[in-house]
């Protein structure tokens, strides 16, 4: 028996809010994933540079997984947690071989401008069922990625 969620969000709005926060979720261990890779495998003249920064930006991103996950919890969901469901849940593409430093860059840009999209594309759902809570979770990380694509972004710069 399992003692009913009452938190003044419908059980309809907590499904659609989940499911939503499921997408965030495998962006984010998708994200994850890719910025180790480089962080393991980045060479070239700006190597302790980009390795130093990937791996401040894969730690941060563990962490955010924690949080998601545990937010899509707090709504009655469990939460995706296995490659096969991440692959088909995730908008980031996997790196084929590995990439040169400067391409290792403009995939993490894209990583992170498409992990702002889907956690804005949440929005709509999260107001609807009135969860502050999560539209709160979407603000920080939306804020994050924005920024990281922008600093990113400037090593790229000629």
């Amino acid at each position: 028996m399992s003692i009913q969620i009452d938190i003044g969000i419908s059980k309809k709005d907590r499904a659609a809010i989940a499911g939503g926060l499921g997408r965030l979720l495998a962006d984010t261990y998708s994200l994850y994933l890719k910025t180790h890779n480089f962080h393991w495998n980045v060479t070239g003249p700006m190597f302790q540079t980009l390795h130093l920064m990937f791996e401040t930006q894969y730690n941060e991103l563990w962490q955010a997984t924690d949080l998601i996950a545990e937010r899509i919890r707090s709504l009655g969901h469990f939460a995706p947690a296995t490659y096969s469901e991440f692959g088909k849940l995730t908008s980031i593409k996997e790196p084929v071989g590995v990439p040169k430093a400067r391409d290792m860059i403009k995939q993490l840009v894209d990583g992170h401008e498409a992990v702002a999209r889907t956690a804005r594309s949440l929005f709509p759902a999260a107001e609807k069922g009135g969860d502050e809570a999560s539209a709160d979770l979407l603000t920080q990380r939306i804020q994050l990625h924005e920024k990281t694509a922008w600093m990113l972004r400037s090593l790229l710069d000629a």
